[in-house]
């Protein structure tokens, strides 16, 4: 055994270090002093550089000595240092040989892979420090934050209506927000999301990531890395997030956001990006993994190049044993310093890899996260497909425990809509809870969507028949041509009443199957008021007005928000609509629970293509603790005739009363009497109904 104790205290002026402590990894306080930890399995020697806040060289180097070393971990505890002002960061000797993995340069300084805060954009879209080689530092945090009794709110997954928003784009053109583009400013809006009816935000990418990376002018407009899917650094909050960043506060900020979201009875839910990182491919810059250990931390081709799963220049190697702890590590910290309620997996199908970039049919990876005790009750989502054509959209390897996002929901819902008949083929499983997919787990497995940060907004659905991305500077290359949506007869804007009219309905026909199906619902911030990024489907790197939420909608397009807000409540009134099962056979009521019908009641072949669709849900009120039992009965047209619903005839002393008719554009609700007496109810073209018999 190694005893700390044992080893003498040496001195550069007035700072003194000795042999440090393995774990944690990264910089932590610890008394009188701080202690670094770091790992790098083929480096020859590393050396601390510590630097004051914003100097351009360091005031203090410390060659890390090899008895201070324990298998390839590098240790150092240096006291006489000042927490709030110093910065930090490592060299790395070692062999330079790309052709077999191995870029050491002594003269880089690199990015701890653990440090929870990162200097260097402190102001978003400052350019601070550019000219520096060294931009991205560690800085030392202590963990102190008092969360006052907060922890995750773990809320039953089936319950739970996701709100997909970029922290940045949601505030930025909202003027009733003090600290706009901020954690603070989001904070701001839990009233609104409250009254809409969101009970869990997933938060696209909020780890440390370089704004200014790929920048450049086009038309007036600087484009930048935006949405941040290119991680710096996996432990650290992105500062650029936080109005308190410039005072060193990003950290305690967004920790106040979180709780301040969970004392609202919203979860958060974080978008993390493990398939890649902002170092590219060989022609990439030195941030972090390239120079302390490239060969562990990426995919290697045999020639020493990098497997490129992401289409983003490099792969990160997750199914490393050194690398997979690091992931774990980062989600565990997550979890207990920020009481993070879930994580969304980027691309994680790249997780599933090999070494050599060959699918695993069980990777360990995804066993280790799904069989931690840390997270054992945090949400697990993938992002079951990669750009390297690997697609496992109901095929990930869950153990029961990882969702998807649902990309055959989003795709069949869109198709079913603008007109294509065959689509019910496929609607009949995704409405159900897409039980072809999921059986083997269940409903809540299922993220069904329309609509994400990819692709177009729900307005653009219906407005945008082709993508418009020359905003983008890149001739229309990027961004995908396969959308399913429909212009309702004139590209973008018009002023043709007829043709705004019938968007709205569409509209409103989306909301209606998305939080009427079994599975959890998930949209994107701003549909609930025809937020429009003006047909561009890759908005990635605009910030502007394409990406910032146009809050004049609200007013404008408040009965779609109200109508949107109606079917929220209805869902949450309802448990027979969040059914994580697939009970469909007959309930105490005589009913079945879930049942499909044409305009005549009962009758319904699955294999038919058809553009009107019923669909009935019986709620049993012992099964189901309610007060009495309760028939829910969904009507879809999708033709541009009209179409009359024959309604099934329920048991003596219940009647059918109207809860919400997209053509009438009101949500009624189900405590309304607008009693429907004869049987029957009659469909606009391309419309949608929701009828409650009580």
């Amino acid at each position: 055994m190694r005893l700390i104790d044992s080893f003498p205290t040496n001195k550069i002026g007035d700072i003194e270090y000795r042999v440090g402590r393995v774990f944690p990894f990264g910089a932590s306080v610890v008394e009188g002093g701080v202690n670094f930890s770091v790992y790098s399995k083929e480096a020859t020697g590393c050396t601390l550089v510590l630097y004051n806040h914003s100097a351009s060289e360091p005031f203090l180097e410390i060659e890390i000595p090899e008895e201070y070393k324990i298998g390839n971990v590098y240790t150092v505890m240096v006291f006489g240092i000042n927490i709030e002002t110093t910065e930090y960061g490592y060299r790395f000797d070692g062999v330079f040989d790309p052709g077999k993995g191995l870029w050491f340069d002594k003269t880089k300084v690199l990015l701890d892979p653990y440090a929870k805060s990162v200097s260097g954009n402190s102001i978003w879209g400052k350019a601070q420090y550019l000219d520096r080689e060294f931009r991205h530092r560690g800085q030392i945090i202590r963990e102190d934050y008092d969360w006052e009794g907060d922890t995750p709110l773990g809320l039953a997954q089936q319950d739970l209506c996701i709100y997909e928003l970029h922290v940045r784009s949601f505030t930025m053109n909202d003027n009733k927000v003090k600290h706009k583009g901020t954690f603070y400013g989001l904070t701001e809006k839990i009233p609104y999301l409250k009254e809409l009816g969101i009970n869990c935000v997933e938060l696209m990418p909020i780890f440390e990531f370089d704004e200014f990376e790929n920048t450049k002018e086009f038309n007036g407009n600087t484009l930048y890395n935006y949405w941040g899917y290119s991680t710096v650094d996996f432990f650290a909050p992105k500062a650029g997030y936080g109005a308190s960043a410039p005072f060193g506060m990003e950290t305690d900020e967004l920790k106040n956001m979180i709780r301040q979201f969970h004392k609202n009875g919203i979860e958060v839910i974080l978008d993390v990006v493990f398939n890649h990182t902002a170092e590219g491919n060989e022609k990439g810059r030195y941030i972090s993994y390239r120079g302390i250990d490239n060969s562990t931390y990426y995919m290697l081709t045999p020639d020493g190049g990098y497997y490129n799963f992401s289409g983003c220049g490099n792969t990160f190697n997750g199914n490393n044993a050194v690398v997979r702890n690091m992931i774990l590590d980062c989600l565990r910290y997550w979890v207990s310093s920020y009481h993070v309620d879930g994580f969304r997996f980027d691309l994680a199908s790249i997780l599933t890899r090999n070494i050599d970039g060959s699918p695993m049919y069980y990777p360990p990876l995804i066993e280790i996260l799904v069989n931690d005790p840390v997270l054992g009750k945090t949400k697990l989502i993938a992002e079951a497909w990669d750009a390297g054509g690997l697609y496992q959209v109901g095929s990930f390897p869950a153990w029961h425990r990882f969702a998807e996002w649902n990309g055959k929901y989003r795709d069949c819902v869109r198709r079913f809509l603008r007109g294509e008949a065959d689509a019910a083929i496929e609607l009949y499983w995704r409405i159900g809870g897409s039980k072809d997919m999921y059986e083997s787990r269940s409903a809540e497995a299922s993220i069904n969507f329309v609509t994400c940060h990819d692709g177009f907004t729900l307005y653009d659905t219906v407005s945008y028949n082709d993508k418009h991305n020359e905003a983008n500077g890149e001739e229309g290359r990027d961004g995908t041509n396969d959308n399913y949506s429909w212009n309702c007869g004139q590209e973008g804007e018009t002023e043709d009443s007829e043709i705004n009219n019938l968007r709205m309905r569409q509209m409103k026909n989306v909301f209606t199957i998305l939080l009427t199906s079994r599975g959890v619902p998930m949209f994107l911030s701003g549909d609930e008021f025809a937020n429009s990024q003006f047909g561009n489907n890759n908005a990635y790197c605009q910030d502007n007005e394409v990406s910032w939420l146009n809050w004049s909608k609200l007013n404008k397009n408040r009965g779609l928000f109200e109508y949107v807000k109606g079917l929220i409540a209805f869902r949450n009134a309802h448990p027979v609509l969040r059914n994580k099962t697939y009970d469909e056979g007959q309930n105490a009521t005589g009913y079945p629970e879930l049942s499909f019908h044409s305009e005549n009641p009962w009758e319904y072949d699955i294999m038919c293509p058809r553009l009107v669709i019923g669909y009935m849900y019986v709620e049993e009120h012992e099964k189901y603790n309610v007060t009495a039992d309760t028939f829910i009965y969904v009507a879809l047209n999708a033709h541009w005739e009209s179409h009359t619903m024959n309604l099934p005839i329920i048991p003596e002393g219940k009647h059918w009363y109207l809860v919400a008719d997209s053509n009438a554009g009101v949500f009624f609700g189900d405590k309304e009497e607008i009693e429907i007496s004869n049987g029957c109810y009659g469909l606009a073209p391309r419309s949608s109904a929701i009828l409650i018999a009580k």
